[in-house]
């Protein structure tokens, strides 16, 4: 007969044999149910009676459904279980992202002298870490070193890749692991059993099951740790495969020519660009942000490491392909995202997907995809363009499976063609070549303050009311360069106020920080 884990505790006042506690944090999606259905399943099998329970999260990644086990061996007499778990009080922790873990350790459901925590390494974003403007991403190394002290042990790995290889669900590699782990008193088969009987999925399920198990083990190899490819492209002509018209090929080869004489360190970040802008616009396209990108390259020298060079290329591909309604249908239209939405959706053969899209258009984007002497005419008149936003700005349902649907956003992806003549181009056409010349212009007195003012460009994102606000705050950070002038640390000081600019949406901590810049000359001797 199975022996009891010695390390489960029998809760007070229960039967003699002990109460084995288990909790599964799982998003929608994830298959946490089926977890537990076949946690509980695997416990029967082997004589256990068990009790499985859930307490529903909240939509968008802000909280965990919990599913929660309980289960003790069956010696005829009903045992008291708990329908939550306590702080404290759980044996065994299933996490199917690495944030979900850390949320457990901080809501007290890990005890390093009792919890076996399961975890699979991957991320996924969660809201709070969406909607921070700048790089909103908590650090996984963070968790992984607190969970280790947290838990008495800590499994964790790509749980979600070796399903996705296997064609399964994350639930499946999940119980693998926890198989693997030996923290239940049940056999392989049992298992195996467990998810034979589900009847779908099953050669899939048993493929993820059996790869996290052996994962957990140790005796299955970790993935490849092969040294990363250097980042620097030698020849931007041989790098990645570009296909299509020999007229289109022979004017992408001419643009990609150059990038070959740009130095080595600037030629990863100046194809990327490249690349971004044909593919957003055209190859004429591609020509003008190389030759905007010509003027940073010789202000530059290798004894900076080209940081002036390498951040125009970055910066200087985003400013030119800037987010517009036009782009936004291009994308929407595209086969590739059919392709992605499909995959994620889970569509098979044969099956139809129904893809509602929302837009909302205000004037202002209207306005923008107009001929720049048009829209500028009705922006220009208050009255008129009110009266046509009360006509324009309200959402608007468009079912892209549809032909009309598809076609109505397919005919304004194909604006783009004369995106050079509209409105919208033409502002943020001159709101680059402001930005870029003054960036340039510092470079003989202040290197890293113009470098630095090119990585403001990182604040502009989006379009309409984002846009809007993200510019605003573009233009504030700036507006302290006279306040800087001259010091030795106005570099630093950009950097700082652009920091406080990604941090909140709001901008609290940007005026606080432009607070402390306002009182840095005061006393100064005039």
């Amino acid at each position: 007969m199975l022996e009891p884990v010695p390390s489960l505790h029998p809760r007070s006042g229960a039967a003699d044999e002990p109460v084995i506690k288990l909790a599964v944090l799982a998003v929608g999606g994830q298959g946490g149910g089926v977890l537990a259905d076949w946690i509980t399943d695997v416990a029967e099998r082997n004589g256990y009676v068990a009790q499985s329970t859930s307490v529903a999260g909240v939509a968008q990644r802000t909280g965990a459904t919990i599913y929660y086990i309980e289960m003790a061996r069956d010696t005829g007499r009903l045992p008291v279980f708990a329908l939550s778990p306590s702080q404290g009080d759980v044996d065994i922790l299933i996490a199917a992202e690495l944030m979900e873990a850390g949320r457990a350790i901080i809501r007290g459901f890990v005890t390093p002298n009792r919890t076996t925590l399961i975890a699979s390494s991957h991320r996924i974003a969660a809201v709070s870490e969406k909607i921070e403007p700048g790089d909103g991403r908590a650090s996984s190394s963070k968790v992984h070193a607190t969970a280790e002290a947290a838990s008495k042990r800590f499994i964790a790995f790509d749980m979600e890749k070796i399903a996705a290889d296997n064609g399964s669900m994350i639930s499946a590699s999940l119980l693998g692991a926890l198989a693997g782990s030996d923290a239940l008193p049940f056999t392989r088969e049992s298992y195996e059993q467990a998810i034979g009987a589900g009847g779908r999925g099953v050669k899939a399920s048993l493929a993820a099951f059996g790869a996290a198990f052996d994962r957990a083990r140790g005796t299955a190899a970790a993935p490849s740790s092969k040294p990363a490819e250097p980042a620097i492209v030698e020849s931007a002509l041989g790098a990645g495969r570009v296909s299509g018209p020999q007229n289109l090929l022979r004017g992408w080869h001419a643009q990609a020519a150059r990038i070959d004489l740009m130095p080595v360190a600037v030629r990863d970040m100046a194809l990327r660009g490249l690349r971004k802008v044909v593919d957003y616009q055209d190859i004429a396209y591609g020509r003008d942000y190389l030759d905007r990108l010509d003027n940073a390259v010789a202000l530059d020298s290798a004894g900076h490491a080209y940081a002036l060079s390498i951040a125009a290329a970055k910066h200087l591909a985003n400013a030119m392909c800037y987010d517009d309604m036009i782009r936004v249908a291009d994308l929407k239209t595209r086969s590739t995202r059919d392709r992605r939405v499909r995959k994620e959706v889970g569509v098979k053969d044969g099956s139809v997907l129904q893809v509602t899209e929302y837009f909302h258009p205000r004037i202002e984007e209207f306005c923008g995809t107009l001929p720049a002497g048009l829209g500028s005419y009705i922006e220009s008149r208050p009255k008129l363009a009110a009266f046509l936003d009360r006509r324009i700005n309200h959402g608007r349902r468009i079912r892209t499976d549809s032909f009309a649907g598809f076609a109505a956003l397919w005919f304004i992806g194909g604006l783009r063609r004369w995106r050079r003549s509209l409105l919208r181009h033409k502002v943020e056409a001159a709101h680059l070549e402001r930005w870029y010349a003054l960036a340039l212009g510092y470079v003989p007195a202040d290197y890293a303050l113009a470098v630095e003012i090119l990585n403001c460009r990182r604040l502009i994102k989006g379009y309409s009311d984002t846009h809007v606000r993200a510019q605003s705050k573009f233009d504030r950070v700036l507006s302290a360069l006279d306040l800087l002038k001259g010091r030795d640390d106005a570099a630093d000081w950009i950097r700082r106020l652009r920091e406080a600019a990604l941090k909140d949406e709001k901008g609290d901590m940007l005026d606080g920080a432009l607070k402390t810049v306002a009182t840095l000359n005061e006393g100064a001797p005039r």
